[in-house]
């Protein structure tokens, strides 16, 4: 699975996941979504599944503020495209919001989706390049087992509601 970053540069680039990890050539920034490629979208009301990755050559984060991405993702015509898949709840590791609630860095979207796909290899590749990597993989190490384990969206929601009612 290929990892790419659409890349807005709204944040600081000194604490930017995003560019880190083309800097090291474990993701390529692009300006073109295909039409076969996952683009994790928080607003998106289908959720990544395993079975999502059958049908997708690869997967693409939005890199931008958090204040910013509802405009963001709605009113860029090139962001339309692809397949759009909002990325289970998962808990932050990264120093700015750790432990919150879906406040994921670029990194830790990629990760814990390539994680979901199946793709854990990958997902160990890019969390190595940062000091709390390995603590994103210890807060979600459960709840990252039973998504890869789910059988679609409906699944992905019971887990969701089992381990964050609130949400619900």
């Amino acid at each position: 699975m290929k990892v790419l970053v659409y890349m807005l540069g709204q944040d600081d680039p000194s604490k930017c996941t995003a560019a880190k990890l083309v800097r090291f050539h474990l993701a390529e920034r692009t300006r073109y979504i295909s039409y076969d490629t996952l683009l994790l979208n928080p607003f998106s009301e289908d959720s990544l599944t395993r079975q999502d990755g059958n049908s997708c050559s690869s997967i693409c984060a939005v890199d931008c503020s958090w204040e910013k991405a509802g405009d963001n993702l709605f009113r860029r015509r090139e962001l339309r495209r692809g397949r759009h898949r909002r990325l289970p709840a998962m808990l932050a590791a990264n120093p700015i919001n750790y432990s919150k609630l879906g406040k994921l860095s670029s990194v830790e979207a990629l990760a814990g989706s390539l994680f979901v796909l199946g793709c854990q290899n990958k997902a160990f590749d890019l969390l190595n390049k940062f000091k709390w990597g390995s603590t994103f993989f210890e807060l979600n190490k459960d709840l990252l087992n039973d998504y890869l384990n789910a059988n679609g969206s409906k699944t992905i929601q019971e887990i969701e509601r089992q381990y964050f009612g609130h949400l619900y």
